[in-house]
C-alpha cells in the first residue's frame, strides 16, 4: 500500500521547522537595525541557536525521507506542476541549507564565535575578515528574502490545492483536514 499522507515523523520535522523559521525571521530583521548593546547581543544569541537548530532539523529531515519516501503527488496533477513542486522542495531544502550556514560564516568573518545554546561552542569556520563578514551579511539576507518569497509560493500552493483543486495535497501534511477527494 502507497501512503497518501506524510509519516508523523516528517510532519513533526516539517512544522517545528515552519515555526521556527517564522520566529527566526522577524527576530532577525527586528535585531539587525538595533543599534549593539547587551538586548541586541542576547536577541543574536537566540537567533543564532534558533539558525543553528534549523540546520539540524534539515539534516534530520533529510536523513529522514532518504528512508521514507514522500506520499505521491495526485495522478490528475499536470506535469509542470510535479516538476514546479518538486523544484520549489529543492530551493527550500538548498535555502534551508544556505541559510543557516551562511549566517554561521558571517558570525565567524566577524569575528563572533556561535556557541550554540550558550555551551557548545561550534568552530570559526573562516578567518576575521570585516570586508567578508559584511559581504556575508548581505548574503544571508537575500537568501532569507529569498526563502521568504518561496514560502510564500508554497503556501499559497498549498492553500489552491486545498481550496481550489480540493485534491487533497495540504491533507498530506495536516492529517486532521479531510482529504476533499471527492470533487
Amino acid at each position: 500500500m502507497i501512503p497518501d499522507r506524510y509519516t508523523h515523523t516528517a510532519i513533526a520535522l516539517h512544522w517545528l521547522t515552519a515555526l521556527l523559521i517564522v520566529a527566526l525571521f522577524p527576530l532577525g530583521v527586528y535585531m539587525a537595525d538595533l543599534a549593539l548593546s547587551p538586548l541586541k547581543l542576547k536577541l543574536i544569541s537566540y537567533h543564532k541557536w534558533l539558525g543553528v537548530t534549523v540546520f539540524l532539523l534539515l539534516l534530520l529531515r533529510l536523513a529522514w525521507r532518504l528512508g521514507h519516501k514522500p506520499p505521491p503527488l495526485p495522478d490528475g496533477m499536470p506535469l509542470w506542476q510535479r516538476h514546479a513542486a518538486n523544484g520549489l522542495h529543492l530551493v527550500l531544502y538548498l535555502l534551508l541549507f544556505a541559510i543557516p550556514l551562511s549566517g554561521w560564516l558571517m558570525s565567524s568573518a566577524k569575528g563572533f564565535q556561535t556557541v550554540y545554546l550558550g555551551v557548545l561552542p561550534l568552530p570559526d569556520l573562516i578567518g576575521k575578515d570585516k570586508a567578508l563578514g559584511d559581504l556575508l551579511r548581505e548574503v544571508h539576507e537575500v537568501l532569507n528574502m529569498t526563502l521568504l518569497v518561496m514560502l510564500l509560493a508554497h503556501v499559497a500552493a498549498a492553500l489552491r490545492h486545498h481550496f481550489i483543486e480540493r485534491d487533497g495535497i495540504l491533507a498530506r501534511m495536516l492529517p486532521f483536514l479531510d482529504r476533499g477527494d471527492s470533487k
